[in-house]
């Protein structure tokens, strides 16, 4: 044997590991289902945990922030209220800023926003807000209903340029009672505190799949609450999406001075949600290892009786000239194959299921009954299938559970030949 391993050399003892993980098929099934099902775990509830953080991403880039968001420092001092007293750059045309910004190389679209808040008159609702959006913009650049990846618009149509027009979340309709056709009497407060008493008639009804916005926004054409509001050519907010969201800091901080000091300029990564899923993946990935750890257990002890079962065929391995380092090979590639085998099931497992399911939405706000409203995340979310996590997962599975059977596999070097034989 021991020629024949010198031979051979490694390959050798990997041919004869690979037969000794059969010599006892129940054992073996046994530790190909540990490993299996930890790794099962770990790709499903990444997949998991990466939808609801693209989620959170693509909500606040399309809601919120877009890549880029620009306000005066007046009103990022006061952004509680939603003021609209303090536009960007003091007043200046928002189409003139837009036009210097999209001289930054990697700025994809600049587009103006104004958010205000509306007592509504003659309407079981009482409280609402003003979204100025510049629609034809928007729907260009954004899908606005991110489960169905479309405009949102569920009947009529969107409010024309400088109309007296709006459209109502889906939620605000069933609520309110109100229908395409009908006025929304409300009143609002002008840059120039005065207030504001008009009546858009209602031409579309639209889901966006976000309850904040389906239950509580009011769209209207940009250029008619500018006028509303007294704001002539200024804007409230101005969102700049990017072609890259990884130079979206770069791009940020070249617009910082371009408009100068008086203007705050924020990168959506710098959102709190953001921020919060960024610090809570890391916690995720402890448990995930966790998992591994004790599935590797099973491993370690299955490897702790082979040891013992074949204390006698380790002596007649010394005995016949294999080395203390060839006799603990043989037992890691052990190891190492009821790692690898068993992470490969619980990939291709999970890889099934995740991509199956990421084709198919999970109904968040329907399951919890939208408890977590406050957190900008779509009603709907989607598994986030990659073929590099399963490759990470089998990876990180192979490896975790190797390394925990190279103690076991050390302690085959360290039987004694002779004393072996005795037993």
């Amino acid at each position: 044997m021991a020629n024949e391993i010198k031979q051979g050399g490694t390959s050798t003892l990997i041919k004869i590991a690979f037969r000794n993980i059969w010599r006892n098929k129940r054992r073996t099934a046994f530790c190909f289902t540990a490993v299996g099902i930890a790794v099962f775990f770990i790709v499903v509830y990444s997949s998991l945990i990466d939808g609801m953080t693209k989620s959170i991403n693509d909500t606040v880039q399309v809601y919120e922030l877009g890549h880029i968001r620009v306000v005066s420092a007046q009103y990022e001092a006061e952004n509680e209220y939603l003021p609209v007293q303090y536009p960007v750059a003091d007043g200046k045309s928002w189409k003139e800023m837009a036009a210097d910004i999209r001289q930054i190389p990697g700025v994809r679209a600049v587009l103006p926003r104004i958010a205000t808040m509306a007592t509504l008159q003659e309407s079981t609702i009482k409280h609402a807000f003003l979204w100025g959006l510049d629609i034809e913009g928007e729907t260009s650049v954004n899908h606005l209903n991110l489960a169905n990846r479309d405009n949102g618009l569920v009947e009529g149509r969107f409010p024309a340029p400088g109309a007296n027009e709006c459209a109502v979340g889906i939620v605000f309709a069933q609520k309110s009672g109100l229908g395409i056709g009908d006025r929304i009497p409300q009143k609002t407060i002008s840059a120039q505190f005065s207030d504001k008493i008009w009546s858009p008639v209602i031409t579309g009804i639209f889901n966006f799949d976000y309850i904040k916005l389906d239950e509580q926004y009011i769209v209207v054409d940009i250029e008619r609450l500018q006028r509303l509001l007294v704001l002539d050519e200024g804007t409230q907010q101005l969102i700049i999406f990017v072609d890259d969201e990884r130079q979206s800091p770069q791009i940020a901080a070249a617009i910082q001075n371009l408009l100068g000091e008086d203007n705050v300029v924020t990168d959506w990564s710098e959102n709190y949600w953001v921020a919060i899923m960024k610090m809570v993946i890391p916690i995720y990935t402890i448990v995930f290892l966790v998992f591994l750890i004790v599935a590797s257990f099973l491993i370690i002890n299955t490897v702790v009786m082979i040891i013992h079962e074949r204390i006698k065929e380790i002596g007649m391995m010394g005995s016949l000239g294999m080395t203390r380092g060839e006799i603990v090979k043989v037992f890691f590639f052990e190891s190492f194959f009821l790692a690898a085998f068993g992470a490969l099931c619980g990939v291709i497992v999970g890889g099934l299921l995740t991509g199956l399911l990421a084709n198919f939405p999970i109904r968040m706000g329907d399951m919890y009954g939208n408890t977590f409203s406050d957190m900008p995340m779509s009603n709907t979310i989607f598994f986030h299938f990659t073929a590099g996590r399963l490759v990470m997962a089998w990876f990180l599975g192979v490896f975790v559970a190797s390394l925990f059977t190279l103690i076991p596999s050390l302690k085959s070097a360290f039987v004694e030949p002779v004393e072996a034989l005795r037993r």
